[in-house]
């Protein structure tokens, strides 16, 4: 029980739409939300209803549903930058140096926080649209390697694959 009630969720977007029907217009919602136990697991959902708070608890509910495990270097930042692309959105995703932060704006921002990166700079390029963005960045998490799967792949040992430092 306490596995889920370190889940923490923060709301990216709210959308209104209109439905206009013959007595005049019906209003919905849609809520886009990312969840995250901030140790490496994130993810996103979307909700909609006829009311805020029900849209919400739907797109949280999802975002529970949808986690995915992400591979961190040194618990902090990313193993090397990654790009992501869905529909129009586009990300890059760059490893920082400790102490650097969180260098993103809002869905990204949201994600790194929610899966417990602290250091990265983000850039979104082309749309900025919420809900495309965080498939972006979900697509560039996933297509992140850690040394260990490089290593598996190469046959080398991981200390022959990482620089350094």
């Amino acid at each position: 029980m306490s596995k889920v009630s370190e889940i923490k969720e923060k709301l990216v977007a709210i959308n209104r739409i209109t439905k206009v029907v013959k007595g005049g217009r019906r209003f919905g919602f849609a809520a886009l939300v990312v969840a995250g136990n901030q140790k490496g697991q994130v993810g996103y959902g979307q909700g909609k209803a006829k009311q805020v708070p029900d849209a919400i608890k739907k797109a949280s509910e999802a975002a529970k549903k949808s986690l995915i495990k992400i591979p961190l270097r040194d618990g902090r930042t990313l193993h090397h930058d990654v790009k992501g692309k869905s529909g129009a959105g586009k990300v890059v995703l760059r490893s920082a140096p400790a102490g650097t932060g969180i260098i993103a704006g809002g869905a990204v921002r949201a994600i790194c926080e929610m899966s417990g990166i602290q250091d990265v700079v983000g850039k979104s390029i082309g749309s900025a649209n919420p809900y495309n963005l965080i498939r972006a960045v979900f697509v560039a998490l996933g297509s992140q390697q850690t040394p260990k799967d490089i290593s598996l792949i190469r046959g080398k040992k991981i200390k022959d694959i990482v620089a350094r430092r």
